[in-house]
């Protein structure tokens, strides 16, 4: 079974929810809880996001320029799709999204995972009564090239995903964003379905892609580094994912996790280091 047809299939013989008609989203006056989605090129995931999130009642997608299908599934979903053709990093970009949203609370969702039935009944038996908190953290399995990942710190891999719009808001980093909130936090059971890389070419061009924004963003912030320090950044990375983290439990996929993550490490250091040495 691949990454695709887990989410998919995820929990569908056991959901009694149906999908609302493909027009727009539910016309409620104040909605409860409004989904957010950042998406580009993302047609192989985003029905499945979609249809795991049913049960919200607002359905945003903010588009950076999709040059497949992405745009028009949603629509069609029955979700509202705004288009942005720049791209000013994660944390800009769900904020856009945020400010869209209605609801009193916010599920942010990417494109790439999907709310398990039981998730979604607990968020739903949550938002009824009258929550303790302010937002709440979801623990996240994702799955690398056809297995799920239990060690090398992928699991339960907390990520805060549920929170009171009034109370939280994404930091404004170009890469490897997160919600701050001003209030409680507390933790859900359940979790998401992450199909984080079906394959190493999407590995690799992640890599490729987030060493630069987080050169570009540490540059930005005056960071310096040195050859030694790229070096003793992607082997403290390895040592940390495969011998702290237990990623050799994980098998070959956890040695090529923790060589993976090394890697990154590496080329952010490296494209850092030769933006330091960049004269104008």
């Amino acid at each position: 079974m691949n990454n695709q047809d887990l989410l998919e299939g995820a929990g569908a013989a056991k959901r009694a929810l149906h999908r609302p008609l493909a027009t727009a989203a539910r016309d409620t006056a104040s909605p409860r809880l409004s989904v957010i989605i950042i998406v580009k090129n993302e047609s192989r995931y985003i029905k499945a996001c979609l249809d795991s999130v049913v049960f919200a009642d607002e359905w945003i997608v903010v588009d950076s320029g999709s040059t497949d299908d992405t745009v028009d599934i949603a629509r069609t979903w029955g979700a509202q799709v705004v288009t942005y053709l720049d791209w000013p990093g994660f944390g800009p970009q769900k904020n856009r999204a945020l400010d869209l949203a209605r609801g009193e609370w916010v599920l942010s969702i990417d494109a790439d995972e999907r709310v398990t039935p039981e998730l979604a009944a607990e968020i739903q038996a949550l938002l009824a009564g009258s929550p303790a908190l302010d937002a709440y953290n979801i623990p996240r399995l994702s799955w690398f090239c056809g297995k799920p990942i239990r060690h090398s710190g992928w699991w339960p891999d907390y990520v805060l995903r549920l929170f009171c719009r009034q109370v939280g808001r994404f930091n404004e980093v170009a890469v490897h964003e997160r919600v701050m909130v001003a209030g409680e936090v507390g933790y859900l059971n359940a979790h998401f379905v992450h199909a984080a890389y079906d394959n190493l070419d999407v590995l690799l061009t992640k890599i490729n892609r987030y060493s630069t924004d987080a050169a570009h963003a540490m540059h930005q912030r005056g960071k310096r580094t040195s050859l030694a320090g790229v070096l003793g950044h992607a082997f403290w990375t390895f040592v940390r994912l495969y011998i702290i983290r237990r990623g050799f439990l994980d098998g070959r996929h956890g040695l090529v996790l923790a060589v993976a993550a090394a890697a990154g490490s590496f080329f952010r250091y490296a494209k850092l280091m030769f933006l330091n040495a960049h004269k104008p």
